[in-house]
């Protein structure tokens, strides 16, 4: 084998040729060969402490936002290049509709954990979860969770079928984290997550050590990890489970995440009768589902679920559409469903429907069914799709345990809808489910009863269905994984798949001390003397603990009345003496609260042009006590938390605000949002200010 078709490993910062030949890669399409991959001679010890050592301690001096605007131009960068990523994931059997899933479903990902990290993450090192927890009478001693960084190494073991968005949706949230990565994709169609990483070391948009790229075998790297090192795995639950008992995983408590088999059904309600939309729009993404990537998807359909009554006429209707499923070459235009990824992946599936047939029939789908339009079918892994039927699926078996990664789905009829639930949940947990019903009630008690045992429940109707991204897309936003069969992990889901690479940690302090430590004020902690009405003073100038303290206003039965008038609101409370004496938390009439708000604002807003750009919003307001006519208002309003915005020249500023009666008594508390100017964009704005 010539040494040049090797893929390349990337270890401690430099890319290593391995020292055998490797295992040859082939195109699913015609069987040529398209490189080898090995990983032999690679020091995987020296990776993990090059991680530990380099990419942790760069990642981490960068902030949430930081990492945020890297992964954007990362994004941007491969974007940019992505058409050469388009051609070489031809030779993986999928069709460009396949290739846009996961090069751009993937590119998509960073984008999203980019715009997800600046809008939702401080321009900090340090994550804040939840509010302080008093634990003392005096309020001298407190609590604070908040999430770091793990120390260790993210490793990253990737499946087959989506080597560029199951690389990517795994890196977004590890690297926004501030962890390093060793990623290891799937050896059958490492070529192309080769080429995809390669790309984005060639950028030069990442720090030193934040990746590394094993294609071949791990060996020993194992061996080396720790409790601050994660393994986010995607793949078989066979594997999984062999990988999630090696010894020293289990003496270090290594946390193991997996993403495995899984047997998702979609479910179409008793009320969705032949030639109703839901009946429609259920056999296309039966079919959708079945034909795209070739059924290699760990979201696919496999079970379909539906009342006995309509089985026929929706396996005669899925059978006429699968007949028009065009199977060929995936560059080709006219071509619907291209190969499965490697000949023995083909053999594989094809063993899986023999497992299946001893409790089903085949209505659907034999070698003599297809050919196959621009390529030939004995050179490249094309399969036809297979379509079976299970006449008692409540005792069968193999229907809920044996997974045909291909194109292949099983019509499981039932006669009440428990018994479609229950043969739900006897795929004993899924990635996904979908249902497809224009009956809310039915929508409900399906969720109930099979929410446990899925990650995700997809509700399509013809309300939805236009805009829906159908039963088996996994969204950046949304948590991806699932109980039981499914590995009991989960990728994706926003910020909580950022947090699975970082430790939660109860800090117990005084007020002061966790405020410093978290740079996030905290009741009972310094307020500080700003010098100068806070609204007066740039970004920059604004210190956590700034505080004022306004004078007081009175309430009178007039303001409420006009407020009244103003805003159209006359509940009870407000405008009906009798009415509200008559109100148990009330003494006679009472403020509107949104009044209070009004009042407070008018007490601490400092109103010539300044720094203050604008609010944007109330945080976790909550309304203590009423006010009553003569009652007197006043704020204390404390500068909380600052968050630059890079490169727009302001920041948001949330104030810790809390208004009280003359008694000194809390009446309502909230967080005002503002955006707050910089000095430097103030002085292009008004000179110098």
């Amino acid at each position: 084998m010539n040494g040049e078709m090797n893929l390349g490993c990337y270890a401690e910062g430099k890319w290593v040729r391995a020292s055998d030949a490797g295992v040859l890669l082939r195109s699913a399409v015609n069987g040529e060969p398209i490189a080898a991959a090995s990983s032999a001679g690679i020091d995987f010890g020296g990776m993990v402490e090059y991680a530990r050592r380099v990419g942790g301690p760069k990642l981490r001096a960068m902030t949430f936002h930081e990492r945020a605007a890297m992964l954007k131009a990362l994004a941007e960068y491969l974007n940019e290049r992505k058409q050469d990523f388009y051609s070489l994931s031809t030779q993986t059997g999928a069709t460009k509709k396949d290739s846009w899933i996961d090069i751009d479903g993937g590119i998509s990902t960073l984008f999203v954990y980019s715009s997800k990290g600046r809008r939702e993450l401080p321009d900090d090192h340090v994550l804040v979860d939840g509010p302080p927890e008093a634990i003392s009478r005096g309020g001298t001693f407190t609590g604070q969770h908040v999430y770091l960084p793990l120390r260790g190494v993210a490793v990253h073991i990737n499946a087959f079928n989506f080597p560029c968005w199951g690389m990517l949706e795994k890196i977004a949230p590890t690297l926004l984290a501030g962890v390093p990565a060793i990623v290891k994709p799937a050896t059958s169609t490492a070529y192309l997550a080769e080429l995809v990483f390669r790309r984005m070391i060639d950028s030069g948009l990442l720090p030193e050590g934040a990746m590394q790229l094993i294609c071949g075998g791990i060996g020993d790297l194992f061996d080396h990890l720790d409790c601050q090192a994660v393994i986010a795995f995607t793949g078989s639950k066979s594997t999984a489970d062999s990988l999630r008992q090696h010894r020293n995983l289990v003496a270090r408590s290594v946390r193991f995440s997996a993403e495995t088999d899984s047997l998702n059904c979609s479910i179409l309600g008793p009320d969705a009768a032949p030639g109703s939309p839901e009946f429609d729009l259920y056999c296309t993404e039966i079919v959708n589902e079945m034909t795209s990537k070739a059924g290699q998807k760990c979201t696919a359909i496999r079970r379909i679920i539906a009342p006995a009554k309509w089985s026929g006429a929706l396996t005669a209707e899925l059978a006429k559409r699968l007949g028009a499923i065009r199977i060929g070459h995936p560059a080709r235009e006219d071509v619907d469903m291209g190969a499965l990824v490697s000949l023995d992946q083909r053999e594989e599936v094809q063993g899986r429907v023999r497992e299946l047939e001893r409790e089903s029939r085949v209505v659907y789908g034999r070698p003599e069914d297809f050919e196959v339009t621009g390529a030939d079918a004995r050179q490249g892994a094309f399969f036809a799709p297979v379509l079976l039927h299970c006449a008692n699926p409540m005792k069968a078996r193999a229907p809920h345990i044996v997974e045909a990664f291909g194109p292949v789905a099983t019509v499981l009829p039932y006669d009440l809808l428990e018994d479609a639930a229950a043969l739900a949940r006897m795929g004993e947990g899924s990635l996904t489910a979908s249902i497809f019903t224009h009956d809310d009630k039915v929508a409900r008690t399906l969720v109930l009863e099979c929410g446990p045992f899925h990650g995700r429940i997809v509700l399509i109707n013809r309300d939805c269905a236009k805009e829906s991204t159908g039963h088996g897309s996994p969204l950046p936003h949304l948590v991806h994984g699932g109980p039981g069969r499914a590995g009991g992990g989960e990728e994706l889901g926003g910020i909580r798949a950022v947090k699975h690479y970082m430790q939660r940690t109860a800090l117990q302090g005084s007020p002061e001390t966790l405020t410093a430590a978290t740079r996030r004020w905290i009741r009972g902690a310094k307020q500080l003397d700003p010098g100068a009405h806070p609204f007066r003073k740039t970004f920059g100038e604004l210190r956590i603990g700034d505080t004022i303290k306004t004078g007081e206003r009175v309430v009178t039965l007039e303001d409420i009345g006009k407020f009244a008038d103003l805003t159209g609101d006359r509940f009870y409370a407000h405008t009906d003496p009798d009415a509200a004496a008559r109100n148990p938390f009330f003494k006679g009439q009472v403020a509107h609260g949104y009044f209070i708000v009004a009042a407070a604002a008018g007490l601490f807003v400092d109103a010539p042009f300044g720094p203050v750009l604008a609010n944007y919003g109330l945080d976790e307001l909550r309304f203590a006590k009423p006010v009553n006519p003569g009652d007197r208002l006043r704020v204390r309003l404390t500068c909380k938390q600052k968050t630059l915005r890079a490169g727009t020249g302001y920041g948001e500023v949330r104030w810790d605000t809390e208004v009280t009666n003359q008694n000194g008594e809390t009446i309502a508390a909230y967080d005002v949002l503002t955006m707050v100017a910089t000095r430097e964009l103030l002085n292009e704005i008004v000179g110098v200010y």
